[in-house]
C-alpha cells in the first residue's frame, strides 16, 4: 500500500514551501515536479531532512511526464493558480481549467486516495472576470472527473513571501499618491500562509474528501483598511485618492504591457467583488482549524525591509 506519499504541483511558491516543511515534519514523502530543478529545486531541498523529498524535473503539463507519479503516491495537491496570463500556455484556461482536469483524470485513473485543489474565494461570483471563470471550470471539471476531489478556496494568501503584501508596500514606498479602486471598500479576508498549510495538512490527516472549503483568516478588512495597516507598518503617509473607473481601466491597460503587470484589466474587474464567505459551504473554521494569525501582527514582523534604515528599524524582539 501506498502510504503518506504526496505529489505536489507548484511546490515552489509560497504555499508550497510552507506546506513542504509541515508535511516533511509529519512524516510524509513528498515528491514535487518542476520543470527546472536547478533553479527552484535547490531551495526545496533545504525544506526537510533527506529521503523526505524527491525533487523531479518534468513538464507538468504533458501527461505522459507525470502519470507515472499517480502510482507511487497516494495523494495528489495542486497549487498551481496564476494573476495574469502571458502566452498561449500560461493562459487562465490552461493554468486553472485544463491542467487540473487532467490531474483530475489521472487521479481517478489510477485510484488515489486524495486529490487537493487549491482554487480561490468567491470565484462564483465574478462571472465577468476571466480568472475567475477559468477557475471554477476547473473545480467543475475536477470534481466531474474525480468526485471524491477536496475543493479549498482561500482568500488572499499573505506572508513575507507573497505577491500582495510586499507589492503594495514596495508601491506605497514609491509613490506619494495611490488609487483607491471602487473607493478602496471592497472586503478581504487575508489568510496567512502559515495557517492555509494548516488547512492543507489536517484535511489530509483527517482524509477529507468531496468537500468545497472556504478558508479566510480572522478578520474582515476593507481594500483602504489593508492600505492603512501597510502605510503604517512601513512608517509613510499616503495620499489615498479614489479613481475614476475609467481612469482605472486606462491605467490597467498601461499596466498590461509591462512583462509583469501591476494590475490588469481583469484583476480590476474582480476587485469589485467581496472576497468574503458564502456561507454556502464549509470553512476552515467548521472543520476544527480556525486561523490564529492577525494581518496587521504579521505584517510587522517583515514590514521594517520597506521602512528607514531597512533592518536597523526592525523591532527587537523580547528573550
Amino acid at each position: 500500500m501506498k502510504a503518506k506519499n504526496c505529489l505536489i504541483f507548484g511546490g515552489t511558491g509560497q504555499i508550497g514551501r510552507n506546506l513542504i516543511r509541515k508535511l516533511a515534519k509529519n512524516n510524509y514523502k513528498v515528491t514535487v515536479i518542476t520543470r527546472n530543478a536547478h533553479t527552484k529545486g535547490n531551495f526545496i531541498k533545504t525544506q526537510a531532512n533527506a529521503g523526505y523529498i524527491d525533487i523531479i524535473e518534468a513538464n507538468p503539463f504533458d501527461e505522459n511526464e507525470i502519470k507515472p507519479f499517480f502510482e507511487k503516491n497516494n495523494i495528489c495537491i495542486n497549487l498551481i493558480g496564476i494573476l495574469f496570463e502571458s502566452g498561449k500556455k500560461n493562459s487562465f484556461t490552461n493554468i486553472h481549467t485544463n491542467f487540473p482536469s487532467m490531474l483530475a483524470n489521472l487521479a481517478n485513473r489510477y485510484k488515489i486516495q486524495q486529490l487537493i485543489h487549491v482554487s480561490a474565494l468567491g470565484i462564483d461570483k465574478a462571472l465577468d472576470s476571466e480568472y475567475a471563470i477559468s477557475k471554477l471550470k476547473g473545480e467543475k471539471n475536477v470534481l466531474r472527473f474525480f468526485n471524491k476531489a477536496l475543493i479549498l478556496r482561500p482568500s488572499i494568501v499573505y506572508s513575507v513571501d507573497d505577491n500582495f503584501s510586499t507589492m503594495f508596500m514596495t508601491l506605497l514606498n514609491r509613490l506619494p499618491i495611490f488609487p483607491l479602486y471602487y473607493n478602496g471598500k471592497t472586503k478581504f479576508t487575508p489568510i496567512h500562509c502559515s495557517d492555509l498549510t494548516d488547512v492543507i495538512l489536517d484535511t489530509i490527516k483527517q482524509n477529507i474528501n468531496s468537500k468545497i472549503i472556504e478558508c479566510i483568516g480572522p478578520e474582515i478588512l476593507s481594500f483602504k483598511e489593508i492600505l492603512l495597516i501597510l502605510l503604517n507598518s512601513i512608517e509613510k503617509k499616503r495620499l489615498l485618492i479614489p479613481f475614476p473607473m475609467i481612469v482605472a481601466k486606462i491605467s490597467a491597460k498601461i499596466f498590461e504591457l509591462m512583462p509583469k503587470p501591476l494590475l490588469t484589466t481583469d484583476q480590476l474587474r474582480l476587485l469589485k467583488y467581496d472576497n468574503v464567505i458564502s456561507n454556502n459551504y464549509a470553512t476552515n473554521s467548521s472543520i476544527g482549524v480556525p486561523p490564529k494569525k492577525n494581518f496587521k501582527d504579521e505584517i510587522k514582523k517583515y514590514s521594517y525591509m520597506w521602512r528607514e534604515g531597512g533592518q536597523f528599524s526592525k523591532e527587537p524582539t523580547s528573550d
